[in-house]
Order: structure tokens, then C-alpha cells, then sequence
């Protein structure tokens, strides 16, 4: 019985709080980018970008199955097996991140640090010129990387016949039983205590301006 493949839960709910808040905060900081009328609106942005990806950093250790960086650090050899079979129109399917999503995930995240240290700099006028420089080279490779990502994923969902941007907001993906996480009441508090920190955040930063 344990063997029928049915709906099971894939992504705990800080994860998927994770990335919707890294996305709306993407999405924010590309528009605000350009106006000083709301540069406090892009650093705000770009500050809880920042905290997003310390949480994740932590929650890649203690969190769930499939949150975890170790269940989706791929060496050389699977990825090419996985690209190869991508090519082939048969690729290997993964409950959780296949190889060239992982190779996404980690590069958003330290691109985001990148952003965010540049932006800090040059927000608060320490170093010099360069890091302005550096701060736009940064946030435009994370624009390509996200396009990559998402055409990724469309090309995934097609292939393996799944929608993962489903998954990501449900959680659950079809798989044997044993194969899911379970559900636990820690992961609730933890995802309402991020939602509570960027409300915070955000209403200390507005209340301080």
C-alpha cells in the first residue's frame, strides 16, 4: 500500500514562505530600483532580501527533507546525466530539486549576498565609487538568473508533466508515501515568525522615516 503513488507533502511552509517573500522582494527592489522617490522602498527591499536568504541559509540545515542542502548538492556527474537526459527528452526525475535547479537556488543566494553588501555600502557611503558599479553587474546577472529559473522550471513542468509552481505554493507533489515529509506544527510557527519579522521590518523602518 505504501508502494501507490498518491499526493504527498514535498515543501515544508517556511520554505515555500521563503520563496514567495524572495520573490514579491524581487519583484519590489527591480521596480523601485530606478527612483530616488522611493529608495527607501529598494532598500527596505533589499534588506529583507538579505534576512530571507540568512533564514534560508539556516533552514538549508535544520529544515525539512527536501530543504535541505544536502539533498540537492549534486556533484558533476549527475548533473550531466540529468542535462543529458534534458536533451534526450528523458530526463531523471527528482521529488525534490534537480541538478540544475540546485545550481540556481545557490547561485541566488549568493548573488543576493553580493547585492546586498554592495547595497549596503553604498547606501551608507562606506568604500568607494566601485561598489555602485558592482552593486548594478550583481543585480543584473540575478535578473538573468531568475529568467533562467523560471524557464527552467516551465521546461521541467512540461517534461515531468507537473506543475512546480503549484507545488511551491501547495507544498505537495505525486510520489510514494514514504517518500514525503510530515506534517509538523513547528514548521507553522516558524513560517508565521518570518511573516512577523518582515512586518516588523518593514513597520520599523517606515515608522523610523
Amino acid at each position: 500500500m505504501n508502494s501507490i503513488i498518491k499526493r504527498i507533502q514535498v515543501w515544508d511552509l517556511p520554505t515555500r514562505v521563503f520563496h514567495w517573500c524572495l520573490v514579491l522582494c524581487f519583484i519590489g527592489a527591480i521596480a523601485t530600483q530606478e527612483s530616488e522617490e522611493y529608495r527607501i522602498f529598494h532598500v527596505t527591499f533589499g534588506y529583507t532580501m538579505m534576512g530571507l536568504v540568512i533564514f534560508r541559509l539556516l533552514w538549508g540545515i535544520i529544515g525539512s527533507r527536501y530543504s535541505k542542502f544536502s539533498s540537492f548538492f549534486f556533484g558533476f556527474k549527475k548533473t550531466r546525466e540529468y542535462v543529458i537526459g534534458l536533451l534526450k527528452n528523458k530526463p531523471v526525475h527528482y521529488l525534490g530539486h534537480n541538478p540544475l535547479g540546485s545550481i540556481a537556488i545557490y547561485l541566488i543566494l549568493l548573488i543576493v549576498i553580493a547585492i546586498s553588501v554592495t547595497g549596503y555600502c553604498i547606501f551608507n557611503d562606506i568604500g568607494s565609487n566601485w561598489y555602485s558599479e558592482a552593486h548594478e553587474l550583481f543585480a543584473n546577472l540575478l535578473i538573468t538568473v531568475v529568467v533562467i529559473h523560471v524557464f527552467g522550471v516551465a521546461i521541467s513542468s512540461y517534461l515531468h508533466k507537473e506543475n512546480l509552481v503549484r507545488s511551491m505554493i501547495t507544498g505537495f507533489k505525486c510520489g510514494i508515501t514514504q517518500e514525503g515529509i510530515k506534517q509538523n506544527f513547528s514548521f507553522l510557527v516558524v513560517a508565521l515568525a518570518i511573516i512577523g519579522s518582515i512586518g516588523y521590518f518593514w513597520f520599523y523602518q517606515f515608522g523610523m522615516h
